[in-house]
């Protein structure tokens, strides 16, 4: 593997490190964001993404795009075309971006490296996601209804359902309607025998997802890879990490609407208001 000693992506041959040189090299920068481009022609293209500019329209659906390759990955959607197939297994792909990154299944390659970490991603989308969730605190995604804040839109999006009471997922067998589609999934499972279950090849516990599978098997393993920032402590999943920083700040969300006491954890005020609450005489409101 040849490595970028700048960003450190790597890559299978040196003419494909070669050609990925110019991005950091490029004379050619946006003055918008700063982004370098390879050609005069490429940050044209680029320059689009600011302007809004979408030259390319789909004579099928009329979406319209920026690009004319864009446009033409796009039409595959109509006309199912899928000319790029793997060579190890029977998949084929509408986009060569897809194969490249389906191959990483079979080669076990993570060419996208974490700086503050050292953790391996196979997506550069997977190793954003994991600065954003275990190194930041930043969350400029902020919900409507209750004013929590979140780390990406789609977070936003899905916690939204809470407010809506939105079932988007919906069992084609019957009538049953979900929030999340994992719910679905265990459904289908567990009420429709459709589908399969992934079992832990150490204890044979079944998981609905491969998410679910995969920090079970870090408990096996013995292996925590989130970090606190504060502390030397670690944690198997994100959410354990979220909960113990708790721990180092000193902000408190949740207080009880009967003595204004506030409390780090949910379960904390929960646990508290049931006593406050017998002691004030308001022990009909435990029953609501």
């Amino acid at each position: 593997m040849y490595s970028c000693d700048q960003c450190g992506k790597r890559y299978s041959s040196q003419s494909g490190l070669y050609h990925h040189r110019n991005i950091h090299t490029s004379m050619y920068k946006c003055t918008e964001c700063g982004k370098c481009c390879q050609s005069s022609s490429a940050l044209a293209r680029h320059r689009r993404s600011h302007s809004g500019e979408k030259p390319f329209e789909c004579t099928v659906c009329s979406k319209r795009f920026t690009q004319s390759g864009h446009l033409v990955r796009h039409s595959r959607i109509h006309s199912g075309d899928k000319p790029y197939k793997c060579h190890l297994c029977d998949k084929s792909f509408s986009d060569s971006g897809d194969l490249t990154k389906h191959m990483r299944v079979h080669t076990g390659d993570k060419p996208y490296k974490c700086s503050l970490c050292n953790k391996s991603f196979s997506e550069s989308s997977h190793l954003q996601t994991h600065k954003r969730h275990v190194h930041t605190n930043r969350r400029p995604y902020q919900c409507p209804f209750c004013g929590k804040m979140f780390k990406t839109n789609s977070k936003v999006k899905c916690h939204v359902r809470i407010h809506t009471d939105t079932k988007p997922h919906s069992c084609r067998h019957c009538s049953d309607r979900f929030m999340w589609s994992r719910q679905l999934k265990r459904h289908l499972l567990v009420s429709h025998n459709e589908g399969t279950w992934l079992v832990c090849n150490i204890c044979q516990k079944k998981f609905v997802t491969s998410d679910d599978l995969n920090v079970h098997m870090r408990r096996h393993n013995g292996v925590k890879p989130y970090v606190c920032s504060d502390c030397p402590k670690c944690f198997f999943t994100s959410t354990a990490l979220k909960s113990h920083q708790l721990v180092h700040s000193d902000i408190r969300n949740f207080g009880c609407i009967l003595c204004n006491k506030s409390f780090l954890r949910k379960h904390s005020v929960v646990k508290h208001f049931k006593t406050c609450a017998s002691k004030l005489g308001f022990s009909d409101m435990l029953m609501l």
